[in-house]
């Protein structure tokens, strides 16, 4: 007797459409880690990829070159028109992706032909795409903190911290580690992960300076990564500039960190949870203090590296030196952090002045 047989019918899917584009989306994913990206990095681009999908309320196989030209167009006529650095990433997403669609290895212009009558093809191109035409493609608005304007901050950090402690507020403590963050931030010229990604045992001291203890240098282990690559890492050195910073950084280690933190805490900066930072906090922390006092909203976070970067120059410090104690790969994205003072320009300039009138003098 031959055995009943279940015969299955083809499976029908309801949106067709959707489906194919979702497992567009996870193939892409795959490409990506395989070649070594972040998870941060694919989710970005991912992200980027059905915001515009959402926007022309097409499928690849309907996009055309002038779907990424109104897309622009929309990013440019918002309120606060897009950055000419997100606009180009925008283009940069879609192109990656459109180039993995219409890569011959893959198989997907015969599944969308067969299916849609219709294929990918790629829709960026150089008329109708923003070129890296800069280094630096920040807004302009974007500066280091003045020296008034570096004191004001951090002398309103102190007298936060100071009234919640005279006040025996329960936010005394978390007002302590901000105060001391920030100053951190800048004395060391740290990005704003790499900062409250700081351990306590990222403190080590300097044989050159005995006197200021483990707290001679900084190891930075989640510095900025290149494509593909794990987080980089190095080391800072604690200047004589900023010993002010370093012995709060003592303070804030062996006396103020130890009432929040336990035994088995090891991140630097611990919250009143007893747990790492988040770089929001950080920024929610800085805002409210740089809007208490009226400063330019454009100031961030991050200004204080930057402020780091040009105060360094100004100190006489070599840009090589510079390059190496910020992290950065090349010489070039040093140089375009740096925003000297007026009074520092003046006072090389009439050095200069002095040297040579003062040579041509002794000819005489």
């Amino acid at each position: 007797m031959v055995p009943h047989r279940l015969v299955l019918a083809p499976v029908v899917q309801l949106d067709p459409e959707r489906a194919t584009f979702t497992d567009m989306l996870d193939r892409y994913a795959i490409s990506l880690r395989s070649r070594g990206l972040s998870t941060s990095t694919v989710e970005a681009r991912l992200w980027g990829v059905r915001r515009f999908q959402e926007f022309t309320g097409e499928y690849p196989w309907n996009w055309g070159p002038r779907d990424v030209e109104d897309f622009t167009s929309a990013l440019l006529s918002r309120p606060q028109p897009a950055a000419h650095s997100t606009i180009r990433g925008y283009h940069l997403m879609i192109k990656l992706f459109c180039e993995f669609l219409v890569n011959p290895a893959y198989d997907w212009h015969d599944v969308c032909l067969e299916r849609f009558g219709l294929v990918p093809a790629q829709i960026c191109h150089p008329w109708n795409t923003h070129s890296h035409l800069a280094e630096f493609e920040a807004r302009a608005s974007r500066r280091p903190f003045g020296y008034d304007e570096l004191e004001a901050f951090f002398a309103r950090a102190d007298e936060i911290a100071e009234d919640l402690i005279a006040s025996r507020g329960k936010a005394a403590l978390p007002a302590l580690r901000d105060a001391q963050l920030f100053k951190t931030v800048y004395a060391f010229g740290l990005r704003r992960r790499e900062a409250v990604m700081l351990d306590v045992n990222d403190l080590r001291p300097n044989p050159h300076m005995p006197d200021w203890g483990p707290y001679g240098k900084v190891h930075v282990r989640y510095g900025k990564a290149m494509k593909g690559s794990p987080p980089r890492r190095r080391t800072i050195l604690a200047l004589p500039e900023f010993e002010w910073a370093t012995r709060g950084l003592k303070v804030w280690v062996e006396e103020v960190r130890p009432r929040i933190a336990t035994d088995d805490a090891a991140a630097l900066w611990l919250s009143e949870r007893r747990t790492r930072i988040s770089t929001r906090t950080a920024d929610v922390r800085f805002a409210r203090i740089r809007d208490d006092l009226g400063l330019d909203p454009m100031l961030t976070l991050h200004s204080l590296r930057h402020s780091y970067v040009t105060h360094l120059i100004e100190f006489g410090y070599a840009e090589r030196f510079v390059q190496e104690q910020v992290g950065h790969h090349h010489s070039s994205t040093t140089a375009i952090y740096t925003s000297v003072s007026d009074d520092w320009k003046n006072r090389v300039f009439h050095e200069a002045l002095d040297r040579v009138l003062g040579k041509k003098e002794g000819v005489a």
